[in-house]
């Protein structure tokens, strides 16, 4: 049985405990006995904010009903195939990328030397490029090409339906009966292609998504932080929906279609930000069987800058809004079992908690002065239950895929727990923004998480001058926040609201972090440590 549980319950009894002898000095007290009387204004602040923590805490209990879906399933964890090919299948290897010159020829390298039949084995690079990463991809190609390998550069230049329209449109020429496809930031391993088609030998199976890994994993506090929260995704999401058999989602790289599958959902689609989970509900909804292999790796480049971070983040939260805006209807007025949609409807819709955390920052100084005066035993049994539930189930969420991936070293996750905390509430503006552009149908490009090619740390990338977007008002409005949290904690303390304290600090924190950083982060090549002498050396074609 998991730890969560017994880890919520021991933080609410030492809570519990330390606040024991509070009570009994000052819940006898009557100093404010007969002060307040319950008015209007007061209920209308109240009534959204009780709303706000109901909702939160749902989806904070969702975590755990995950992690329980994990574990109750175990057996049906998918390892090596039941099935295999006596004659190996065509295999078809997209490769969509635009403005990548740092990382194409790590990933063409990387595909080239993959242990599979030669002839059997068709490479497409799929380059929506405006920048010099064109000759270098074509360079890499046609280096390849006069090789013998099966390999061909593909150029758009209108960038029509960004990823989804490039995949698309090598669908006319692709010729395998199977199609991976790969980011230009991940560097597949040689026997990856063997380790996963042959699943394809059950022909009802329509795609199959392996575990992402994290080349920089260590680069920086920053990216061992993101690869807690992708580790949570992969393990505990994408393993309790694959384990009990419900919806889950192709992740857009690092995987494989039947090309029937995906001919059969009506083929790649633009109109939302996220184009694999689309396809993938799309796909499963006619049936087709997906499998998560997550014994199978691949590793990947984390964003090293925050900036880029959010970036990634608000793209795959505006996608999501948007998928759950298409696909729901379609799920719910569907023959699959409620379970199913039940789950479809958390996991779409997960990321509606952005714009409810902004209302909850809003209330949560003016609520916690009313609270005060109608009593703290109120807060102990109604407020607090629904806080930690709408908080406490993300760090042990993460805690349970540490322990699952690293059974030895997982307590050190400990010391990024509150970051962790802080790093998800700081990209709450970034996010609330991009949610309610989905929501109101606000239509944007895809904006694609650059790739420095940096794992060491000490690393720098030219790169990382050329692809860095613009801030905008979003981190000093991060900051504002920031301080107006702050100045409740100097409230909650004044007051001896100390069982307060603990969180609204993580709120602090997670604010001015993301603000700061956003700030920081690039403006002195000399933060953590950059040696200025990396910053003019490119990488070599072919390492």
């Amino acid at each position: 049985m998991p730890f969560f549980l017994p880890l919520c319950s021991t933080i609410m009894l030492v809570a519990s405990h330390g606040l024991f002898h509070y009570f009994k000095t000052h819940f006898a007290d009557k100093t404010f006995k007969g002060l307040y009387t319950p008015n209007a204004f007061d209920m209308a602040l109240l009534i959204p904010y009780f709303t706000v923590l109901v909702v939160l805490a749902s989806y904070g209990i969702h975590r755990y009903v995950l992690v329980y879906m994990y574990y109750r399933n175990r057996k049906n964890r998918v390892t090596e195939p039941p099935l295999q090919f006596v004659d190996m299948p065509r295999v078809t290897v997209q490769l969509p990328i635009f403005n990548e010159q740092f990382v194409i020829d790590r990933l063409v390298d990387a595909i080239c030397k993959m242990d599979y039949p030669r002839e059997k084995l068709d490479i497409q690079v799929l380059d929506d490029s405006t920048d010099e990463t064109v000759e270098v991809a074509n360079a890499v190609v046609q280096r390849y090409a006069a090789l013998g390998y099966l390999i061909t550069y593909h150029h758009r230049s209108d960038r029509h339906g960004f990823k989804a329209g490039a995949l698309q449109e090598g669908m006319k020429t692709a010729k395998g009966e199977f199609i991976a496809i790969f980011d230009a930031d991940f560097v597949p391993p040689q026997d990856w292609l063997l380790r996963v088609v042959h699943h394809f030998a059950d022909p009802e199976v329509g795609m199959v998504q392996t575990r992402w890994t994290h080349l920089n994993r260590d680069y920086s506090f920053l990216t061992n932080v993101e690869a807690i929260l992708l580790d949570g995704h992969f393990i505990l999401e994408h393993g309790g929906r694959s384990r009990s058999r419900v919806f889950f989602n192709f992740n857009g790289t690092a995987g494989m279609w039947r090309r029937q599958a995906i001919e059969d959902a009506g083929g790649w689609e633009h109109d939302t930000l996220t184009e694999d989970t689309d396809l993938s509900y799309r796909s499963q909804l006619r049936g087709w069987k997906f499998k998560y292999l997550q014994d199978v790796e691949c590793p990947a480049e984390l964003p090293i800058e925050m900036t880029a971070f959010k970036t990634q983040q608000a793209r795959w939260a505006k996608g999501l809004i948007q998928t759950a805006k298409k696909i729901l209807p379609r799920v719910m007025k569907s023959d699959v079992p409620f379970r199913i949609k039940l789950e479809a409807w958390y996991h779409l819709t997960a990321n509606i908690s952005y714009p409810f955390m902004v209302v909850l920052s809003t209330l949560l100084l003016p609520a916690m002065i009313i609270r005060f005066y109608q009593g703290w035993f109120q807060m102990l049994l109604i407020d607090l239950p629904l806080f930690m539930a709408s908080t406490f189930s993300i760090s042990s969420f993460y805690l349970v895929s540490q322990k699952e991936l690293f059974p030895r070293s997982w307590p050190k996750t400990f010391i990024y727990l509150p970051f962790l905390m802080a790093l998800g509430i700081g990209l709450t503006v970034t996010n609330t923004r991009a949610v309610l552009e989905a929501l109101l149908g606000v239509q944007s490009s895809f904006k694609r998480t650059p790739k420095y090619r940096v794992q060491a740390k000490g690393e720098r990338s030219i790169a990382a001058k050329k692809y860095r977007k613009r801030l905008g008002v979003v981190p000093w409005i991060e900051l504002l926040i920031g301080a107006y949290f702050a100045a409740a904690v100097y409230y909650a303390i004044s007051n001896e609201n100390y069982i307060t304290v603990p969180f609204l600090v993580i709120f602090v924190l997670g604010y001015w972090y993301t603000g700061l950083m956003s700030l920081l982060q690039g403006r002195f090549e000399s933060l953590g440590g950059w040696a200025e002498s990396q910053t003019s050396k490119p990488f070599p074609v072919g390492v």
